[in-house]
């Protein structure tokens, strides 16, 4: 019985793990994103089909599918049944000119952490600032990213960047909204990235299999047996290309609309 309830137990942690594409948390208005779930199933106790729950904020989203696109700002999660919900991602939405691109994912000490400064219709930035709680940490003729090689818990903080852009003619330097950015310490990263494979194993699930007798007659009866069993080993599917780096192209997988209405060029 023992083993029964630590199977149980375990099999609560194993969360589905939520991914963004692009994995950048800000976004133009009128850009679409994908959000992707992929659910595990510990505690298949019933003979229907697999389905995912999508949550924006506290609200019930329609879709039961495996990835959704979406464009509204918010906080989403996603479940699938038997499994708790998964961590958030917290999505936010821009109709300013210039916007900070920070990846949805843990970075991690030692890891790289990298950023983009973006123009609206991914027009070219000049004279490319990038700033860090305020005090200037890299400059760029032109639109480039801006990379820690190897980050560490003092690189936490509050980003920013700032530049001009041809519109038609140079604008006064415009600056996007500062964005939190937290290293979080290596002791942490081994525990997450275990769960993680952990996670993409064949589950042990607790179900029924049912076995039916070939006589189709009206009293034939149905016998359930229940117990443990290991669900097969799904094949890995190819996720969806992740943008990243300059060469970056919004029209692979994000939706442009008409630009920003109601904005000046003045620097903020």
């Amino acid at each position: 019985m023992w083993e029964l309830t630590a199977l149980l137990l375990l099999a609560t942690l194993e969360k589905p793990i939520l991914s963004l594409h692009p994995p950048w948390t800000t976004i133009f208005k009128g850009e679409r994103v994908t959000l992707r779930c992929d659910g595990y199933h510990p505690l298949l106790l019933e003979l229907r089909p697999i389905s995912t729950l999508w949550y924006l904020g506290h609200l019930l989203l329609p879709s039961h599918k495996k990835s959704i696109e979406v464009q509204t700002p918010g906080v989403y999660r996603c479940q699938t049944r038997g499994a708790p919900v998964s961590d958030p991602i917290h999505l936010s939405v821009s109709n300013d000119w210039l916007i900070l691109q920070v990846p949805y994912a843990a970075v991690f000490e030692g890891e790289p952490l990298v950023m983009r400064c973006r123009g609206w219709y991914d027009k070219v930035v000049y004279k490319l600032h990038y700033y860090h709680d305020g005090q200037p940490v890299r400059y760029f003729h032109s639109s480039a990213n801006y990379t820690v090689p190897q980050a560490r818990a003092s690189d936490s903080g509050r980003y920013q960047c700032s530049g001009t852009m041809r519109i038609p003619v140079e604008s006064a330097p415009m600056f996007s909204a500062k964005v939190a950015v937290t290293v979080q310490e290596a002791r942490h990263a081994a525990a997450v990235r275990l769960l993680q494979v952990q996670s993409r194993r064949a589950p042990l699930r607790l179900g029924r299999r049912v076995h039916r007798p070939r006589a189709r007659g009206r009293g034939a009866g149905i016998a359930l047996v229940r117990g443990c069993y290991r669900q097969p080993q799904r094949p890995e599917t190819q996720p969806l290309a992740a943008a990243s780096g300059a060469g970056f192209s919004p029209g692979r997988g994000v939706h442009h609309r008409p630009g920003p209405t109601g904005r000046g060029f003045d620097a903020r």
